[in-house]
Order: C-alpha cells, then sequence, then structure tokens
C-alpha cells in the first residue's frame, strides 16, 4: 500500500476543515490513495461531540478580543485548542485497506509519536487507550487525538505539541481533562524545534507504523489546485 502526504503549512481551521471534507469524499470514492494532511492551525478552539459546559474558560467576548475562533465539529472528545506551534495531521485512510479496526488504528496513531518521541528525543511516553486517547510524558498531554469515520474512512486526527504557546491551554480544560497538565517537546528538550524537520519525521513513522510507502510530499498549493 502507498500514501500520499499533504503538507500545508498554516491554514484557517475553517478552510483546513474543508480540504478535509473534500479529501474524504475523493478517498471514499477511491480516487485518490490513503492521504495524510500535515499543518498548523492559527489559534482555535474545536469542540467534539462530549465537550461539557464550563469547559471553555473565556467569554466569547474574551475569545473575539483574541481573535480566536470557536468550531463545532463531528470528531469524538472534548474541546481543543490548536494554535501555532502545533503540529496537526489529519489521516485520510480507508480502514476497509487496514482490518476495518479503529481501535488499532487509534493504536497505530499512538505508536507514531511514542517512536517519535523515544526515537529522536529519548522522551519516554505513554498511551492510555483504555482510560483517554492521546499520548502522554508522565502526567502531561503532549498528542491529542480525535477521529470520527464515514463508510469505513477516517477524518480529522492528531495535534502534537511541539512549539505551542502552552498558556493558551489556560483557555480551556484541555480533552476535558482536569487532573492532566499539557507540555511540548520545546518544554521537555528546552529547545525551539525545527516543524519541517518533525514533519517530514512524522510522514517517514506514518509509513513504518502502517506499513505503507509515501508516494509523494505535496505542497498547500499542489493540494489546492488538485482540490
Amino acid at each position: 500500500m502507498h500514501f500520499t502526504v499533504k503538507k500545508l503549512g498554516m491554514v484557517p481551521y475553517k478552510e483546513a476543515l474543508s480540504i478535509q471534507e473534500k479529501t474524504q469524499r475523493e478517498r471514499i470514492a477511491g480516487n485518490i490513495p490513503d492521504t495524510l494532511l500535515l499543518l498548523e492551525h492559527p489559534s482555535v478552539l474545536t469542540l467534539g461531540k462530549r465537550t461539557q459546559p464550563g469547559h471553555i474558560r473565556l467569554s466569547d467576548k474574551e475569545l473575539c478580543d483574541l481573535g480566536v475562533d470557536v468550531v463545532e465539529i463531528n470528531r469524538g472528545g472534548d474541546v481543543t485548542y490548536h494554535g501555532p506551534g502545533q503540529l496537526v495531521g489529519y489521516p485520510i485512510f480507508d480502514l476497509k485497506e487496514h482490518g476495518k479496526d479503529i481501535r488499532q488504528f487509534v493504536y497505530n496513531l499512538e505508536r507514531v509519536f511514542i517512536r517519535l518521541l523515544q526515537e529522536d528525543y529519548a522522551i519516554s511516553s505513554h498511551a492510555e487507550s483504555d482510560r483517554h486517547t492521546g499520548v502522554f510524558v508522565k502526567e502531561n498531554k503532549i498528542t491529542a487525538f480525535g477521529i470520527s469515520v464515514h463508510q469505513w474512512v477516517t477524518m480529522h486526527g492528531f495535534a502534537l505539541n511541539v512549539n505551542t504557546n502552552l498558556s493558551h491551554f489556560d483557555w480551556i480544560v484541555p480533552c476535558g481533562l482536569t487532573d492532566r497538565g499539557v507540555v511540548s517537546i520545546e518544554r521537555l528538550t528546552g529547545v525551539t524545534q525545527d516543524m519541517g524537520i518533525i514533519t517530514e519525521r512524522v510522514a517517514d513513522l506514518f509509513g513504518l507504523v502502517f506499513g505503507m510507502e509515501r508516494v509523494s510530499f505535496d505542497s498547500k498549493e499542489a493540494t489546492l489546485k488538485n482540490l
């Protein structure tokens, strides 16, 4: 099997959502292979199906003054923050070619980031699939997950805190977890990371973990032209 990686750079959330939806339709139709969208977002809060009242700590006016969008979406989970310095990925994968196994799909997502942290930064991390989704370093979440599936094709995906401004998570109860914190690779290493290098590495690890060959690495311009 093979997959395409599309490196989109900084994309407003609603624009990226439109790209996801178009890509998912094309994947369902069989017109394209599995596709991994890799990008960053300007600051935005996304509300999953299980978002609880009170989990956004700022008022509508405060969010407006900060220029932060709030978007309700169809993934699972609670409220999540996305912003600059966070690598966001949307794997549009047809699970009919991956055993029709959503649990295994999520497990593979976890393995990508556990391997990245251990192999590239000697950071020990773990998943808590039986309790919470995501990858944690001790008690702090470093990668959040939230997916939806339509006709066995996935949408939404992950958010890896690389150089993220962690104070922005104070705006919410991240993923609804009141007893956990958040952390980034920058915070753990004391070094601001190169987003381009990490983007390439995550794409490589997707191929290794999912057992696929990457066939291309397209730019945002090429992606928009083809959709």
